[in-house]
């Protein structure tokens, strides 16, 4: 088969009970598009979240979300659907590095981020997967994914405080969303209270529209270059982490969706993510992963078509070349960006959680207990220490201590136990 065919499944129109859409299959192109408009729904919220947070133009965001979806389908040899949209990781080291050199800086970053990621998936291809599992056992992996959520309370915080009226309305949106909606509506409620604090700003005068009114409707994205300095770089390393676990975890979870063992494609999963995310720090974009919202369409639709995802990365392509389009979603207030911070950040970090779960960690372990209270703390507090230029902040000596103090107090209590 070639890259660009896909064999029509049935009649093109129906889905029979027990049946799914394969990856080379496809439905009518009519209803293929419908789909990869679903997939461009879906992921549209959380991917605009992170430029906006960030102050990233949001265009360039979407254009290489778009092409980075489509490098990564090229990459997996249609094998593996997955949209990738900007990365929640980012968030807080891109928020340090702005804070310390500026936007460059912070995309010197992103581009160091994947490569390594990319040197990664290299790697795994031709090792395989089980060092990545010995060194990112769910202890650790759901620690440090707890603590990247949980370290931006601050920023939430700072942001609730200037617009705290819009911030709660936000908030409650979200809540009464996600609540009272189900099935795709309550995956991107988060995107819905967005929009729900926004109008109301709007009405009430607290949106400023002079960018708004200047931006032409259709012009290219506005492209960047990055600067590297280590002492950003170093920031953005436990983001590697994050990303391979987010990787693997999409990987798994459509292996087991379609009945395919993909373990295969691990690795180029893990490069191609890798390769998205250094074109995007190249030209002004943030880091990209693989979507959850995106399975869920999937799960709902039973339509794992890499055709729908062809659809949904060109038209995100299409969708970057307005400015105007772009220039709506800068002028976010403040007050409702507040409001979702609280509720974003604190859902990463319950993520952590979540694989803690999954992964059946026992913290009547004391030394699980001890590195995951320990890492928490040195985290959430941001506890940093400085030398020269260089600022490891609480991320990053969380990060150490998760997976340098499992791995020693996990090598000493087996060697006691030995000893006995």
């Amino acid at each position: 088969m070639s890259l660009l065919s896909w064999k029509l499944h049935g009649n093109g129109k129906t889905i029979l009970v027990g049946e799914v859409v394969s990856t080379d299959e496809r439905l009518s192109w009519p209803r293929t598009i419908g789909v990869g408009l679903q997939h461009i729904a879906a992921m549209f919220g959380a991917t605009f979240l992170v430029p906006i947070i960030t102050g990233l133009p949001p265009t360039t965001t979407l254009f290489f979300s778009g092409i980075g979806t489509l490098l990564f389908l090229t990459i997996t040899k249609n094998r593996v659907p997955s949209y990738l949209g900007s990365s929640f990781a980012f968030l807080a080291p891109i928020a340090a590095a702005v804070s310390k050199g500026g936007m460059s800086d912070a995309l010197g970053g992103v581009v160091v981020t994947g490569l390594i990621l990319a040197l990664i998936g290299l790697a795994v291809r031709a090792a395989g997967i089980t060092w990545i599992n010995w060194m990112l056992p769910p202890i650790v992996t759901g620690t440090i994914v707890m603590v990247i959520g949980l370290n931006l309370a601050g920023a939430a915080k700072g942001n609730f405080a200037k617009g705290p009226g819009i911030g709660i309305l936000t908030l409650g949106s979200i809540a009464l969303v996600s609540v009272i909606s189900r099935g795709f509506l309550s995956r991107i409620s988060i995107f819905i209270g967005l929009v729900i604090g926004y109008v109301v700003a709007f009405f009430i005068g607290d949106v400023d529209t002079k960018g708004i009114k200047a931006a032409k409707w259709i012009a290219a994205p506005h492209f960047s270059s990055p600067t590297f300095k280590l002492s950003a770089i170093v920031l953005f390393l436990p983001v590697v982490l994050v990303l391979i676990a987010e990787n693997v975890g999409h990987v798994k979870a459509v292996s087991a969706m379609t009945g395919k063992n993909l373990d295969d494609q691990m690795g180029m999963a893990l490069f191609a993510d890798g390769v998205s995310t250094t074109l995007a720090g190249i030209g002004g974009g943030s880091g990209t992963t693989t979507y959850a919202e995106n399975i869920g369409v999937m799960a709902a639709t039973k339509v794992y078509s890499t055709a729908a995802y062809w659809i949904a990365g060109m038209g995100a392509i299409v969708l970057s070349l307005s400015p105007k389009f772009g220039a709506v979603l800068s002028a976010t207030p403040v007050g409702a960006l507040g409001g979702v911070g609280v509720a974003l950040f604190g859902m990463i970090g319950v993520l952590g959680a979540r694989i803690w779960i999954e992964g059946k960690v026992d913290f009547a372990n004391s030394t699980n207990l001890l590195i995951a209270a320990s890492a928490l703390i040195i985290g959430i507090s941001d506890m940093s220490w400085s030398r020269g230029n260089y600022t490891f902040n609480g991320i990053i000596n969380a990060t150490l201590v998760a997976i340098i103090g499992y791995r020693v107090l996990t090598a000493i209590a087996k060697a006691r136990k030995s000893a006995r």
